[in-house]
Formats: structure tokens, C-alpha cells, sequence
């Protein structure tokens, strides 16, 4: 295993530099082709999410595998390799899998125990698989990790060590943790109807908000996340659905907005914003964010913009009246978030399974030079019961049977021992010599331990979700 991981996130880099270096999803299946094309990158997969980007390859040259992902990652975010560098991190083999693996878990997120990025690793499984960039190494990877994940959801209290990002941004909008309370009776205006738009609709209705308008720019998904809003049997929410070009006349009847687009600019503007509630003019940004509850007014309006590149200008934030929540902000409340016991439970979970995947890979290595020996094993027996019945051709079926079954039992004794054993040692950190011992020993076709190998990463039914 040779896994390589170059990334940036919340913990490494500004959020300012994050809004400029995400990437599209076209942009990603690029990158990944682009990858894949680079001399050093074997496979490649690419995790980008609103706070983090991060690009898993198996390089055969460590440096130039740095080199060539860095480069990569600037290109295709657009940010100059000189300003991205210094907030990149690399983690290589055991390394790497420790880092996603954590992250499947929640512990690396903006709020701890944030249960969102499995999804987002699924999905980046998924592209994976689809443009045939993740082979054998990155489909167990990835498909580990959200085992990893789930189970530390299921054997922990991880979830409440945190909640999701739309919960949290909510108890920031609400000054507090009642957010029912605050919620209730309001009216509620969700823009976007991805996934992230729609964990928002379904929380703002389990949390109590009277009426909820979805915006986006696919009215059918947007009737879409409407139709299972008002669902009979379920919240009693009243939820509707309008065109993008709606959204200023929403907003003067809204209490609260949650935004999460894949916009690359402005969804909503601060001049937008004061026009709604009825201001003529936006402070001057050289004034500094004026918090809404200093003004000695109530907040009018309550913005959560949970989208990276933002969708609201952050000069709303400086309104009289309104309270602005954004990634930023979230980052800077979540740092002084309280940890859970059961953070050091889900990282001993995470210790060990580590362990687990790198000596199942370490031993998954030396299987096709197994097969093969046993393959040349079998040939022998062959070869050696064709010479016998040339030399004893009056054997009846009988002695031959017993004959070729006896030299076969013998063969697999011999070979037992040493192949379980092999097995064992080549699990075992720096075990990944063995194989080459095994090949060198018993003059193993190179090109049949190969073909083995292909066999097993073209099974169909690998790494499939």
C-alpha cells in the first residue's frame, strides 16, 4: 500500500481561502482524471465537501506523488500552488487511513460527531467508481471508512458530542440551544434543495417552524423536498415551493433563511437583504459587524448560510436587525465546543481499525503470489501424473484416482504450513518483502502473480457500495 493524501480544511486553512479553493463537481471529476493521468497516481478518489478538500491517490514515488498532488490541487481550485502550499497536509499509508477514517467519524468535522460526511464519502466513492479512478486499494479504503464510521455511530455517544451542522448553526441563530422555542411559529425560507438544503428543511420542521418555502433552481427538486415535507403523518409543517426569482419577495415575509447552494456568486446580496427589511442603505464594511442583539432591537431576520463559496454577502451581518451564521462563524463557535467522553472511545475504535485494514492489505499483497504458487503447485501434480500414466499405462481408473489424490495431499502439506505462515508475517508491519522472498524462492512467473491480481481487482462484484 502506497496511499498518499495531499488536503486542506477548516483545521489547516482559513475559510476565506476554502471559499476560494472549492470545487465543482466537474471540477472534481477533472481532477481526477487529471490525476490519474500524472505518472506517480495509480488511483485516485477526491473528498470535497464545504470545509474541507481532499485528494487520496496510490503513488509508487512518495515526493513526486506530493509534488504532482499539490500542483494538481492548485490548478484545479484555482489558488497559486505559492498560497495553497502552506496550508496543505500530507499523510501517507497507515497515516492516511488513520486521517479518513477519523474523518468518517466525526472527529475531524467543524461540530464533533456530525454525522453528514458519511454521505459525502459515499459520494465520493461513488465518482470514484464511475470514472474508474478508485481501484482495489481506494474501494477498500473508502468502503471501510463508512463501516468505520457507522460503527462508531452505533457502539458510541459520539452523536451527542455533536450535532449536525444545521443543528449547530441553528443554536447559534436561536443564542442558545432551545431552538423549538425560538422556531416556533416562524416562518422559514430554505434556498437549495441538495442535501445539505434538505437535512435544513427537515430539521426547521421537526424543530417547529409554522411554514417552510423552498427555493432552487430545479423546481422539480424543489417540489421534490416539498412533496416529502408535507407528507401526511409527519411534522404538520406547510411547505411550498417557488422559482429562484421569488426569493426577494420570500424574504420580506421570512423569519428565518437557510441557504446552501452550488452558486458560484451571490445568492443573496446585503443590499437585498436591507431591502426586506426595510433599510435604505448597508453600513459601511470599515464599520465592523454590528451583532444584532447590541442594536437593542430584536433580530428581524436570521440567516444560516451553510454553502462554501458563500451564498450571502456577509455584509448582511452588519444590518440592524439581522443575525448572519456562516461557515466562518461556525468554525470559530465549534472551537470552544465542549468534547465528549466518547470521543476517546470512537478514537480507540478508529486505533484499531487501522490496524485491522493496513494488515489486511499488507496480507492481501501476498495472496496472488500464494495463488500462484499453488497454481504452479497443481501444474506439477499434473505433469507428474501425465508422466505416470505413460509409464504405467495399465492402471484402472481407481489406482489412478488414489494415486493422484495421495501426491495432491502430500503437495498440500507441504505447502500449508509455510502459506499460512506467510500469510501471518506478511501482516505484520514491513511484512511486504515476503512476497518477493516467495517468488524468488519457489522462481514464480512474475506475469502469473500479475494476472492474479488483475483477476481479483476486474471481480465485478469489488468494491461496490
Amino acid at each position: 500500500m502506497s496511499l498518499l493524501l495531499v488536503g486542506l480544511s477548516h483545521r489547516s486553512a482559513p475559510v476565506s481561502l476554502l471559499e476560494r479553493a472549492s470545487l465543482a463537481a466537474d471540477t472534481q471529476a477533472k481532477l481526477l482524471q487529471d490525476t490519474l493521468a500524472a505518472e506517480p497516481a495509480a488511483e485516485a478518489a477526491v473528498l470535497a465537501t464545504c470545509n474541507r478538500i481532499e485528494l487520496y491517490a496510490d503513488v509508487d514515488k512518495f515526493h513526486a506523488g506530493v509534488a504532482e498532488l499539490s500542483t494538481l490541487l492548485a490548478q484545479h481550485s484555482g489558488v497559486g500552488l505559492d498560497e495553497l502550499t502552506p496550508y496543505l497536509y500530507v499523510h501517507y499509508e497507515d497515516r492516511a487511513v488513520h486521517h479518513l477514517f477519523s474523518v468518517a467519524c466525526g472527529l475531524d468535522s467543524m461540530v464533533v460527531g456530525e454525522g453528514q460526511i458519511l454521505g459525502q464519502i459515499k459520494d465520493a466513492l461513488a465518482l470514484g467508481q464511475e470514472l474508474h479512478t478508485a481501484g482495489r486499494l481506494l474501494n477498500d479504503l473508502f468502503q471501510q471508512a463508512l463501516r468505520v464510521g457507522k460503527r462508531a455511530h452505533s457502539e458510541t455517544g459520539i452523536d451527542r458530542a455533536g450535532q449536525s451542522l444545521v443543528t449547530f448553526g441553528l443554536e447559534q441563530l436561536a443564542d442558545g440551544p432551545d431552538t423549538a422555542a425560538w422556531a416556533k411559529g416562524k416562518r422559514a425560507l430554505v434556498i437549495g434543495a441538495g442535501s445539505m438544503s434538505s437535512l435544513a428543511a427537515a430539521t426547521l420542521a421537526r424543530t417547529g417552524v409554522a411554514e417552510i418555502v423552498v427555493a432552487n433552481r430545479t423546481r422539480a427538486r424543489a417540489d421534490r423536498l416539498v412533496e416529502i415535507l408535507n407528507q401526511p403523518g409527519g411534522t404538520g409543517v406547510r411547505a411550498h415551493a417557488v422559482e429562484m426569482g421569488e426569493v426577494t419577495g420570500e424574504l420580506t415575509r421570512a423569519d428565518i433563511v437557510v441557504s446552501c447552494t452550488g452558486a458560484t456568486g451571490l445568492v443573496l446580496t446585503a443590499d437585498a437583504v436591507a431591502g426586506a427589511i426595510g433599510l435604505d442603505h448597508v453600513p459601511d464594511p470599515a464599520s465592523g459587524p454590528i451583532p444584532a442583539q447590541s442594536t437593542g432591537g430584536p433580530v428581524r431576520l436570521a440567516l444560516l448560510d451553510l454553502a462554501m463559496p458563500r451564498d450571502i454577502d456577509a455584509g448582511a451581518g452588519r444590518l440592524d436587525g439581522v443575525r448572519l451564521v456562516d461557515i466562518e462563524s461556525l468554525a470559530e463557535a465549534s472551537a470552544d465546543a465542549p468534547m465528549a467522553a466518547d470521543v476517546d472511545q470512537v478514537r480507540t475504535i478508529v486505533a484499531d481499525e487501522v490496524a485491522a485494514f493496513g494488515a489486511a492489505q499488507r496480507a492481501a499483497h501476498i495472496t496472488p503470489t500464494v495463488v500462484a504458487l499453488r497454481t504452479m503447485a497443481a501444474g506439477v501434480v499434473a505433469d507428474e501424473i501425465a508422466r505416470l500414466d505413460g509409464r504405467l499405462p495399465d492402471l484402472d481408473e481407481k489406482q489412478r484416482a488414489e494415486i493422484t489424490q495421495t501426491v495432491r495431499r502430500v503437495v498440500d502439506k507441504l505447502l500449508h504450513a509455510p502459506t499460512v505462515r506467510v500469510k501471518q508475517l506478511a501482516s505484520e508491519p514491513g511484512g511486504a518483502g515476503y512476497a518477493d522472498a516467495l517468488r524468488e524462492l519457489f522462481d514464480l512467473d512474475p506475469q502469473t502473480v500479475a494476472a492474479v491480481s488483475r483477476a481479483d481487482l476486474n471481480d465485478p462484484n469489488r468494491g461496490r457500495s
